[in-house]
């Protein structure tokens, strides 16, 4: 186990350098690396976080919390608009700068002091500076003014320093001054016209807002929307964006982007151009590995690390990476059930205990093959967890898919006038378990942890049979899913 705190700066060269040893060094202070300390501490070591930017990063500033924020109002006006009662009480239209003064709020108005603060209390050291690696075990932090601190891990070394978004090499892209999702979150004037590139879940998400905020906007798809989940999904999305004023181009892609003063031209590949104010990429991420010297440890600079399902990189005793670095599951809450493992596994590997045999079982990040959960917070809400019924059949399962109307649903009708949603269950025949789930509609986020537990606890059919959903309420979906798969 580690001492019960650092040992003594060791300074020199007029106290430009010091050096410090603790049991575990982590490069990045968002969820991910917060937790892996978190529970390393807790587990009795002793750990201190590297920091170039705000402690909480990328989630807590310039994705899920300000996003989430910028879509929610738009939701509850929807709601409201939605309840016949209610919808005769709402006689205005959204507050945009009440909706920005509501983001800033979200984001503490971009000022880390409550972070540092609960880093402090979990007995958690901070450098802030941009950390690289100096030798095995060993990371150099240079301070913005210039001075740098040596950190030794006795026992580990954590990188957690996340992903940025990918700016593809599209001719006068770069120069165009895109937007990613950073500016995107972080607007503070709402554009009149919004090119958006990409379907995904980021690109819909901003669209979303976007739309509500007033601005015209455009999304750009090489393919489909919201690839990987089922198809219903992003037609519904669609749809949505289509009927709130939003223009969908699928199946097109992108010649050339040009700037001139204020707007900007989008060239297709179809001949078309579109002009406007702006334009967001939102089209995939990188990692954030190009510059801590990831080849003084025998990895290559910029790429993804891969790790075991403890989160070690192999061939290695002593260097983890943790979220999206490792590419296994690029959101955040898989991120922090990742380090939730890497810290306890470091702590116990630390005191040469068995990682195998823990209070818990194996200490092992199990979820991310088969049982991920994520939401997109559209106008409707898709939720979704393990696989989809295309994902399910090339992986060798024999499935039954069972798809039930929400609307159906007796608790569709009290929760809404005018309810409109799709669910899935896709059935493991073999086993009699289910093995993935998808809901579409207003507010289904809430649905999903139970399709969650229901696919990692692999609860059989003829059990669930036995979990009785309140009535009347949306989840009586699961009683007819199981009535309809023919229980």
């Amino acid at each position: 186990m580690g001492d019960s705190g650092p040992t003594e700066p060791c300074r020199r060269y007029g106290d430009v350098m010091s050096t410090r040893e603790y049991d575990l060094v982590v490069i990045g202070a968002g969820p991910v690396g917060e937790n892996v300390a978190d529970r390393a501490v807790r587990g009795g070591l002793t750990a201190v976080i590297v920091e170039s930017e705000l402690v909480g990063g990328e989630c807590s500033y310039w994705a899920c919390m300000p996003s989430k924020a910028l879509l929610r109002a738009p939701a509850a006006l929807r709601a409201a608009r939605d309840v016949a009662g209610a919808a005769e009480a709402v006689t205005g239209h959204l507050d945009v700068g009440a909706v920005l003064a509501r983001r800033d709020r979200m984001v503490s108005d971009y000022q880390d002091t409550s972070q540092v603060s609960w880093l402090q209390k979990a007995g958690i050291d901070l450098v802030r500076g941009h950390g690289r690696f100096s030798g095995e075990k060993e990371v150099t932090v240079e301070a913005p003014d210039g001075t740098t601190t040596t950190l030794r891990a006795r026992h580990a070394v954590a990188v957690c320093t996340g992903s940025a978004a990918l700016i593809p090499d599209i001719p006068g892209l770069r120069d165009a001054a895109p937007w990613t999702s950073r500016e995107a979150t972080g607007v503070r004037v709402v554009p009149s016209s919004l090119v958006v590139l990409g379907g995904g879940v980021v690109g819909l998400e901003m669209a979303t807002a976007f739309t509500a905020l007033g601005a015209a906007v455009t999304v750009i798809a090489r393919s489909t929307l919201l690839g990987g989940l089922e198809d219903f999904a992003g037609e519904a999305v669609g749809a949505a964006l289509t009927a709130a004023g939003a223009t969908i181009r699928t199946g097109v892609e992108v010649d050339r982007v040009e700037r001139s003063g204020a707007e900007v031209t989008v060239s297709l590949s179809d001949g078309s151009q579109i002009l406007a104010d702006e334009i967001l990429v939102a089209t995939g991420r990188v990692p954030r590995t190009e510059d801590i010297g990831l080849d003084v440890v025998g990895q290559e600079p910029g790429s993804w690390i891969s790790v075991d399902d403890s989160l070690r990189v192999p061939g290695s005793g002593w260097l983890y990476a943790v979220g999206d670095v490792n590419h296994r599951a690029l959101l955040t809450h898989q991120g922090k059930y990742q380090a939730r493992v890497a810290g306890d596994v470091i702590a116990r590997r630390a005191a040469s205990a068995d990682v195998d045999t823990s209070p818990w079982g194996p200490l092992a990040a199990t979820a991310d093959h088969s049982a991920v959960p994520q939401v997109v917070f559209t106008d409707p809400e898709v939720a979704a967890v393990g696989h989809t019924a295309a994902s399910a059949r090339a992986a060798g399962i024999d499935v039954q898919v069972v798809d039930y109307d929400l609307s159906w649903v007796a608790g569709a009708s009290t929760h809404s006038d005018r309810y409109e949603g799709m669910s899935r269950a896709v059935i493991d025949t073999d086993r009699g378990v289910l093995v993935g789930a998808t809901f579409v509609g207003p507010d289904v986020a809430e649905l999903l942890h139970s399709a969650t537990i229901a696919i990692v606890g692999e609860v059989p059919l003829h059990r669930l049979w036995h979990a009785v959903p309140a009535y009347p309420t949306v989840s009586e979906v699961w009683l007819r899913w199981l009535e309809t798969a023919g229980l």
